[in-house]
């Protein structure tokens, strides 16, 4: 699901740390990446992902359900819509204060 944030008023990492999101950093390929565990264990989780259009950022949220299976794939049990998705959507607009 992807979420248009627009222009931010404050710092990347700031607004991040101040939706609950903490960075991670694939350690193969340095991408950076944010994570918010549901039930204070490191799944399930929702990641976002950071892309950038011409003037807006671009969160892609999706809810990972599980570690990835297998060792050496990035492959795992994730949803991309629905409710849950749909609900963390409208709180990061809410915070971040955007439409």
């Amino acid at each position: 699901m992807d979420i248009l944030i627009g222009k931010l008023t404050q710092n990347l990492r700031y607004a991040m740390r101040e939706l609950g999101y903490i960075e991670i950093q694939n350690r193969k390929t340095r991408e950076t990446s944010y994570e918010r565990p549901l039930q204070g264990m490191d799944y399930p989780r929702f990641h976002i992902y950071l892309s950038f259009t011409e003037n807006n950022l671009v969160l892609k949220l999706h809810l990972d359900q599980k570690k990835p299976s297998y060792e050496g794939t990035s492959a795992h049990n994730g949803e991309y819509s629905g409710p849950l998705l749909e609900a963390e959507a409208e709180r990061i607009k809410n915070i971040l204060k955007t439409n």
